[in-house]
């Protein structure tokens, strides 16, 4: 299968010097007389407070194995997306999101047959490995109760500039069930939450079921989706070279303490599960590894020691074996070593990825309507409401 919609190309990340690493490394580790270049260099990125929250509602019943396709595969889209989104003062803004799967058999009758798959994430891997999870099997759909159980459930902060959003997808009347979605949506409403609803089927029958009305009561967007429509890839002479430079870049990940080497294998097989799919899918992954969204600080110790704000307190009996008999100096100069090839591998992702889109944008002819488009559109145009730019 080949793919017309092509990557967005990923941010610059901005470099500094590698002082501010220096400095993080000696309040971690302790006071040592070694010293290091200061010509090695990291890239650095002003922390942000601001968020951008989206809760996916995806219906998991016998007919939404398409859907469950589209959400895996074009996770990495929206993704990159956000590499170009910045706040009014010009922050990048933190992205999470949450998932939810609602209207399978083998949920609970007790809690109208849905469940929390994850809580707000910005842990992408992890995103990943939850999506792949999820399998269909015959339910009943009942959108007001898992609306309202996102509500309830999931942290959404009280800042009044964060973009906060929930997106519905399934095919069955949006009024079913014992809540009423006109009382979710109200509550939404209260909380500043945007609902957008996507109907997998017919425009039109999506109307008469509720679906544009769900959306309407929050000022959202409503949209219908072919979920059934295969997926077209386009192949390029390039996705081969990313694909081997996003082995490299993960060589340059060093994990740390109890959940290091777990989530590092994790960082592999979601590798793996994109590929499987499509080298396309493994080729967007990639991009997104190569920008400042993907982050590991809780489990690579490049990322961990990156910045003053982590406050992450290291102890030599968490590093790797490999490293645990080193002077503090020796680990310094290894980190750093690590990060200098990091930023080296993610430029070169970027710039052979803008090779890719210019391939891809001679031959594409029009967006499907897909999940994805249909989240892009959505999500743009309400983070205009809240002054968000794309660059």
């Amino acid at each position: 299968m080949k793919n017309v919609k092509s990557n967005s190309i990923a941010t610059l990340l901005l470099i500094g010097i590698f002082s501010g690493m220096f400095q993080n490394l000696n309040a971690t580790f302790g006071k040592d007389k070694a010293t290091l270049s200061s010509k090695q260099i990291i890239f650095e990125e002003k922390p942000s407070n601001h968020f951008v929250k989206i809760a996916l509602l995806l219906d998991t019943s016998n007919s939404m194995d398409g859907l469950i396709n589209q959400a895996k595969a074009q996770l990495w889209d929206i993704v990159n997306e956000f590499t170009h989104a910045r706040c009014q003062d010009y922050e990048r803004p933190n992205l999470q999101i949450a998932l939810y799967e609602y209207g399978n058999d083998k949920l609970s009758s007790r809690e109208g047959y849905i469940r929390q798959v994850l809580a707000f994430s910005s842990d992408l891997d992890e995103i990943s490995e939850k999506l792949f999870s999820l399998s269909t099997n015959g339910g009943e759909e009942y959108c007001g109760t898992v609306i309202n159980s996102s509500l309830r459930q999931l942290d959404w902060g009280k800042n009044p500039d964060d973009l906060k959003l929930i997106f519905i997808a399934g095919n069955e009347p949006f009024d079913q069930g014992g809540l009423d979605y006109r009382d979710a949506t109200a509550q939404a409403k209260e909380k500043d939450i945007v609902v957008n609803t996507i109907f997998c089927g017919h425009y039109d029958q999506g109307i008469a079921s509720y679906w544009k009305d769900g959306a309407k009561r929050t000022d959202g967007d409503y949209m219908a989706i072919d979920h059934n429509r295969e997926i077209v890839h386009i192949e390029t002479p390039y996705d081969d070279i990313i694909i081997k430079l996003n082995a490299k870049l993960n060589a340059t990940y060093v994990a740390f303490g109890n959940r290091g080497e777990k989530s590092r294998m994790n960082q592999v097989l979601q590798d793996s599960n994109a590929l499987e799919m499509e080298a396309d899918v493994a080729v967007k992954r990639a991009v997104s590894k190569s920008s400042k969204i993907y982050n590991n600080a809780t489990w690579d110790l490049v990322d961990a020691l990156e910045g003053k704000t982590l406050g992450v307190d290291i102890k030599y009996d968490e590093l790797p074996k490999s490293l645990q008999g080193k002077s503090k100096a020796e680990v310094m100069k290894y980190v750093a070593g690590k990060k200098a090839e990091r930023i080296s591998l993610q430029k070169q992702i970027q710039q052979t990825n803008a090779q890719r889109d210019a391939f891809i944008t001679k031959t594409q002819q029009h967006q499907e309507a897909t999940l994805e488009n249909a989240m892009i559109e959505a999500i743009k145009k309400q983070a205009s409401r809240k002054s968000y730019i794309w660059e």
